[in-house]
């Protein structure tokens, strides 16, 4: 009796440590689990998707979990001030996010430049006759159905074409910009090209399209969309403290124009709708690229 009491007590004693041991390593694993989750907000321009698809791939097989948050620009910027967007590849300084760099600015940490000439652009195919300009607009309107062709209402692109183009260059009552999103931008663009028709979309460098078609930039002589831009990599207050090793590849984090073209190729059209396999095709093409951010 004695001795069966004391194997019964035995088992539970060791029953009783080993849930908590369990219960332990399962609290532990949580936290880890947690201090390794990094957020990663977007807007739909072509290059942010495909940097931070990039970004995904390249923290994934460090161990971290990523999430991706396709948002527009002032709700990325917004969650970055508030914390519940970590990282933000898409940033353009000094003058497309100046609002909300001003608005959020002592909010969030700047990481560095990893692309130097961007540029915003108001653009049609080559085929468009009499219209080189942004000052022939106004006396070709009817050409283009009265619609210049945008993307999301929140961008910076959207704001400077409303705010300074269409007025400056005498469009108002003549042309308007139709704002919906980048892909429904260049689904159009797409069609009328095939159907040799003209049309005047919103469009900046770097973007792919200008690899797959011929397009013609305007020229814009009263300088309503500014000048070429610095691409930054914005992250929260703090982030650099709590993932010093992440903050130290992205302050590494260049591309060129080839090196960007070349995964946005991947990712647009020959492996359109599956980011993942586009960027490891792209990594496997480009085996030193890792080496740079260590």
């Amino acid at each position: 009796m004695f001795t069966t009491l004391k194997r019964a007590l035995a088992l539970t004693v060791t029953a009783t440590l080993a849930l908590g041991g369990a219960v332990a390593c399962g609290e532990q694993d949580d936290a880890s689990d947690n201090g390794k989750k990094i957020t990663i907000g977007y807007m739909a321009w072509d290059e942010a998707i495909a940097a931070s698809h990039l970004w995904q791939d390249i923290l994934q097989d460090k161990g971290y979990e990523v999430e991706l948050k396709n948002l527009e620009a002032g709700l990325v910027y917004g969650g970055l001030a508030n914390g519940d967007i970590d990282l933000f590849l898409d940033s353009w300084l000094p003058q497309t996010h100046a609002s909300y760099l001003e608005k959020y600015g002592d909010k969030l940490e700047k990481l560095g430049v990893w692309y130097d000439d961007a540029s915003l652009s108001i653009a049609v195919p080559k085929y468009v006759e009499g219209v080189n300009s942004l000052a022939d607009l106004a006396g070709n309107a009817g050409s283009f159905g009265g619609d210049i062709i945008g993307i999301e209402p929140g961008a910076g692109l959207t704001k400077a074409t409303q705010e300074k183009v269409i007025p400056e260059y005498g469009l108002d009552g003549k042309l308007k910009l139709k704002t919906s999103s980048t892909p429904a931008m260049l689904a159009a663009l797409d069609s009328a090209i095939a159907d040799k028709k003209p049309i005047v979309v919103t469009l900046w460098h770097p973007h792919w399209a200008y690899a797959k078609y011929e397009l013609k930039d305007l020229a814009d002589p009263k300088g309503t969309l500014g000048q070429a831009e610095q691409i930054n990599t914005l992250v929260r207050t703090g982030f650099g403290k709590d993932f010093p090793e992440v903050t130290a590849m992205l302050k590494k984090f260049k591309m060129d124009g080839e090196q960007l073209a070349s995964l946005e190729d991947l990712m647009f059209n020959t492996h359109k709708g599956d980011e993942e396999k586009a960027v490891e095709e792209w990594l496997k093409a480009n085996p030193e690229y890792l080496k740079t951010l260590s």
